[in-house]
């Protein structure tokens, strides 16, 4: 039995799918060697790229403000996008059973808690403009795309009962 295989229902392993692609992927360590290391120009290091969205922090990169407001909204980040996966699939799991419809949903929970998650904390960026959340959110659905399948892996692997 897998690490999802033991979550109680599926939003959980849904759930729990996202806190450990934000925990492992998106943390300072992890980002700042994709940074370095990950070539954007192969499809393994682009994806190894994307991973780190959204990254998080425990220490601003510096002593400013933007960079305050850099670390308060990448945190932020990382907590709605696992929050607003969590409601989505609250919300919609109760009306999917399994199989192929649960792992859709699984799928989309991401691309829209991504894209919501972005949306609202690039207001807290320097400088934000609404055309500037909408371009955030915009980039945001593209991480939930290309990685909301492990989610749907993870959300069909848990069981009916949300």
């Amino acid at each position: 039995m897998g690490i999802f295989g033991r979550t109680r229902t599926a939003t959980g392993a849904g759930v729990l799918a996202t806190l450990l692609l934000v925990l492992i992927f998106g943390n300072q360590i992890f980002s700042e060697w994709a940074d370095r290391h990950a070539d954007t120009k192969t499809v393994w290091g682009w994806f190894l790229n994307l991973l780190t969205w959204p990254r998080w922090w425990l220490v601003p990169r510096d002593d400013t403000g933007n960079a305050a407001r850099e670390l308060l909204a990448n945190d932020l980040k990382a907590l709605l996008l696992v929050l607003f996966t969590a409601l989505i699939l609250a919300v919609a799991g109760r009306s999917i059973v399994t199989g192929g419809g649960a792992f859709i949903l699984g799928w989309a929970s991401l691309i829209f808690g991504a894209a919501l998650a972005a949306f609202a904390t690039d207001f807290i960026t320097a400088n934000p403009t609404l055309l500037s959340a909408f371009a955030a959110a915009s980039a945001a659905a593209g991480y939930g795309l290309f990685v909301g399948w492990i989610v749907g892996i993870a959300v069909t692997t848990g069981k009916r009962g949300d």
